[in-house]
C-alpha cells in the first residue's frame, strides 16, 4: 500500500531563502520548457518531447551554476515530467471531446512544489538519525532542515516533496509497501448520506456534525479582503494583506481536513462495511446556466441561491471527506460500496414508494403512500445501505 506523510518544516531564515530561490528556478525551468515546446511547434511544426529537454538539462546546469546548477539534477528532471504530464492530459481531453485547458504558465503562486523522485538522489529523509531530538531531512542546495514529525513513518520513502503554502514550509513522504493497519471486525454495517446541517447521517440515526468552519470565519475573511481590495498592486501594504488572506484560508483547510479525518476515522472503527452516494461534486457546485430571454436579454435564473448552495457543499467538504473515508477504509480492511445516488432522499424505505412530495421539509420525510415518517437523513440512509448491499450480493452471486 503506498501513503503519503506530511510534516511541517521548521527551517531557518537563510534555508527560506534557498528553498525560495529553489521554488523559482524550478518555476523558471517550467515556464522555460512550456515555451521551448509552443515556439517549437508555432515556428516549425515540431513537437518537443520529455527526453529531449532533459538532455539539455545538463548545458543548461552548467550555463548558470549559481542558479539553475545548485539544484538536484532528478528534482529538474521530475519538473520537466511534470510539465509532459500536464501535455499528455491535455491531449486526453482534445482526444475525449473535452474542453481542453492547453498547459499554462505557472505565476508565483500557481508553483508551490518541487519533488525530489527518489530518497538519497539530492535529498535524504531522517539525515541525521543519531540525533536525540529532532528529525532532519537534506536538501540539495539548502542544507540540513528541521522537520517536525509529530508521527511515525510507516514503509520505505520513495519520493520527497517540498512544498510552500502561504508562509509555511512542509515536506510530504511518498512511501510504499506501508502495512495496513487492519481493525478488528465489529460485524456493523452501515450507510451515509452526506449533507449540509450534519456532514453524514448514518442508517443507525447517527448524526456527525459539519462545523462550517468557512462560515465561522467569513467576517474576518470579509474584512480581510475588503482590506485587500484598497491595496495598491505592487505595494508592500498589499503583500501583506494577500498574506492575511492567504492565512485564513489555510487555517480555514486545515480545519475542514481535521474535521474530515475525524469524522471519517469515526465510521471506521465502527462499521466493517460503509455505503454511500457516488456523488460528483464539481458538477452539483457548478454555477447556474443564464437563461435568455430572446431579446438580448437574460430572465432569472435563482444565481444567487445557487451561488449559496455551492458556497455551502464546498464548505461542509463532501469530496474530502469521501476521499479521506476511502483511505482509512482501504487501510483499516473495511468494505467501502458507493451506489447511484438518484431518489434515495424521496424513496420511503418502508414501502418503497418515490415520489418529491415525500420529503416534507429539509429534514421530514412522510410517505404519502403509507404514511411512514423519520428523518430524512436517516430515512435517505437505510436506502443507501439497503443498495449497496444489495449490490454487493449480486456481485458476490456473479
Amino acid at each position: 500500500m503506498r501513503r503519503s506523510f506530511k510534516f511541517l518544516l521548521r527551517p531557518t531564515r537563510g534555508q527560506v531563502v534557498a528553498l525560495t530561490a529553489c521554488l523559482a528556478d524550478h518555476q523558471q525551468l517550467y515556464n522555460a520548457a512550456l515555451e521551448h515546446r509552443r515556439t517549437a511547434y508555432r515556428k516549425a511544426g515540431v513537437t518537443v518531447r520529455y527526453g529531449e529537454q532533459s538532455a539539455e538539462l545538463k548545458h543548461i546546469r552548467a550555463d548558470d551554476p549559481g542558479g539553475q546548477g545548485r539544484w538536484s539534477f532528478s528534482s529538474q528532471q521530475a519538473t520537466l515530467r511534470r510539465l509532459d504530464k500536464a501535455f499528455r492530459a491535455f491531449f486526453d481531453r482534445v482526444k475525449a471531446g473535452h474542453a481542453p485547458g492547453f498547459p499554462r504558465f505557472k505565476g508565483r503562486g500557481r508553483f508551490d512544489t518541487v519533488e525530489w523522485p527518489k530518497d538519497g538522489d539530492g535529498c535524504r529523509w531522517d539525515s541525521q538519525p543519531g540525533h536525540p531530538a529532532a528529525t532532519y531531512v537534506r536538501l540539495q542546495g539548502v542544507g540540513q532542515v528541521r522537520v517536525h514529525q509529530h508521527r511515525r513513518v510507516l514503509g520505505t520513502v520513495k519520493t520527497i516533496s517540498v512544498k510552500r503554502e502561504g508562509s509555511r514550509w512542509f515536506v510530504v513522504l511518498s512511501c510504499d509497501d506501508v502495512p495496513a493497519e487492519t481493525l478488528p471486525a465489529t460485524g456493523a454495517v452501515a450507510g451515509i448520506d452526506v449533507g449540509l446541517v450534519h456532514l453524514a447521517t448514518t442508517s443507525e440515526g447517527e448524526h456527525l456534525a459539519n462545523p462550517r468552519h468557512l462560515h465561522t470565519c467569513a467576517e474576518r475573511l470579509a474584512t480581510a479582503q475588503r482590506d485587500l481590495a484598497r491595496t495598491r498592486r505592487g505595494s508592500n501594504r498589499r503583500r501583506k494583506a494577500v498574506a492575511r488572506v492567504a492565512a485564513l484560508h489555510a487555517k480555514v483547510r486545515r480545519q475542514r481536513l481535521d474535521a474530515a479525518h475525524k469524522a471519517a476515522l469515526a465510521l471506521v472503527r465502527d462499521y466493517d462495511v460503509i455505503v454511500h452516494e457516488a456523488l460528483k461534486v464539481t458538477n452539483m457546485t457548478r454555477r447556474a446556466a443564464p437563461k435568455p430571454d430572446g431579446v438580448g436579454g437574460h430572465l432569472p435564473n435563482g444565481a444567487a441561491a445557487k451561488s449559496g448552495l455551492n458556497r455551502s457543499i464546498l464548505d461542509a467538504g463532501w469530496g474530502v471527506f469521501l476521499t479521506i473515508l476511502s483511505h482509512k477504509a482501504e487501510s483499516a480492511g473495511r468494505e467501502l460500496i458507493t451506489v447511484n445516488p438518484a431518489n434515495t432522499s424521496r424513496t420511503c424505505s418502508r414501502c418503497g414508494h418515490c415520489a418529491a412530495e415525500n420529503r416534507v421539509t429539509q429534514a421530514g420525510f412522510r410517505c404519502t403512500a403509507c404514511g411512514h415518517t423519520a428523518h430524512a437523513d436517516v430515512n435517505a440512509a437505510v436506502n443507501i445501505l439497503r443498495a449497496g448491499l444489495a449490490l454487493r450480493d449480486a456481485a458476490r452471486a456473479a
